[in-house]
């Protein structure tokens, strides 16, 4: 995985997925979370607090070495990528809350995905110092999360029929790069990955299930309507593996890092495909159209009610 396939491969199709992110977005994706900011708050809270400490506590549990838990905070703190909208679209979420919730997930993870990761150094590896994420590389990881993600959403206030017509072909071309990048490390590094892969797919099944389930189950009970649920799910269990990746590999230099998000990359597809069959059922189905209707009618009311005088 250190090999110059990956060191340069990795940052450039992280930058070309964060930069297709960015061509969907508009100001309207980040004023839209204060129509919904119940849903937000909890889906934030959850993400930000709740699942770092539940990913603390796996750790522990499963006592993995120091650079594979750390590793695993690294993933815990990395937020949702456009797959979670994918998964929200096939299974009725709110998709439009998806992507303000990735956005918004960006552009916090700039301050905390850092900061996670040093506190997990600090009690995992004390006083090795050089794998931290000092203010520069802190920066580095301020241009590789938000730099691409700018300068797309840029292109699409110069440009909204160009970024419009370019969406597809930059999504098709950034998961063709990904998966021949990752194919690449896996077989230049296949040894490793198969002496760590039994320590690490427990762990990292048993994280995503909770992750899902944490996302679906605490904002029902605080009665957030399902479709938004759904969404939150997602954005909670699905995390950016290949920023993470990026991170543990060209930013803090330890491969051996990388491997939770490598692990956990591979296994994510098939434990969110099952959870969302699992959540959506008969029942559910109709619940979520049934939400959905109401709030594309809520939705058209408020575009059609005149303004009071």
């Amino acid at each position: 995985m250190g090999s110059a396939l990956t060191t340069i491969g990795l940052p450039v199709a992280l930058g070309i997925i964060m930069f297709g992110l960015g061509l969907a977005l508009t100001p309207r994706d980040f004023a839209r979370v204060g129509r919904h900011p119940k849903a937000v708050i909890i889906a934030l809270l959850c993400q930000l607090l709740v699942l770092p400490a539940l990913c603390f506590g796996l750790v522990l549990w499963f006592q993995l070495p120091p650079v594979l838990a750390v590793g695993m905070l690294l993933l815990a703190a990395s937020p949702g990528g456009t797959t979670a909208n994918l998964y929200s679209h096939l299974f009725r979420g709110d998709v439009a809350l998806n992507i303000s919730l990735t956005a918004l997930n960006s552009v916090i993870a700039v301050v905390t995905l850092p900061l996670i990761t040093n506190l997990a150094i600090a009690y995992f590896l004390p006083g090795d110092e050089a794998l931290g994420l000092q203010p520069a590389k802190a920066i580095e990881v301020f241009l590789i999360v938000l730099g691409p993600v700018v300068l797309g959403m840029l292109v699409r206030w110069w440009k909204p029929a160009f970024a419009d017509r370019m969406d597809r072909p930059v999504r098709i071309a950034s998961i063709v790069i990904l998966v021949v990048v990752i194919a690449g490390a896996i077989v230049s590094n296949l040894q490793l990955l198969l002496d760590n892969f039994g320590r690490l797919a427990g762990i990292t099944v048993l994280f995503c299930i909770l992750s899902l389930t944490l996302g679906f189950v605490v904002p029902r009970m605080l009665r957030v309507d399902r479709r938004q649920a759904i969404a939150s799910s997602f954005e909670i269990g699905i995390h950016n593996a290949t920023l993470a990746i990026v991170i543990a590999q060209t930013v803090i230099g330890s491969v051996e890092m990388s491997l939770p998000a490598a692990v956990y990359g591979v296994l994510m597809f098939f434990i969110a495909l099952g959870f969302g069959f699992l959540i959506r059922g008969r029942g559910g189905d109709r619940e979520a159209r049934r939400d959905g209707v109401a709030a594309e009618r809520a939705t058209d009311a408020a575009e059609v009610t005149p303004p009071e005088r």
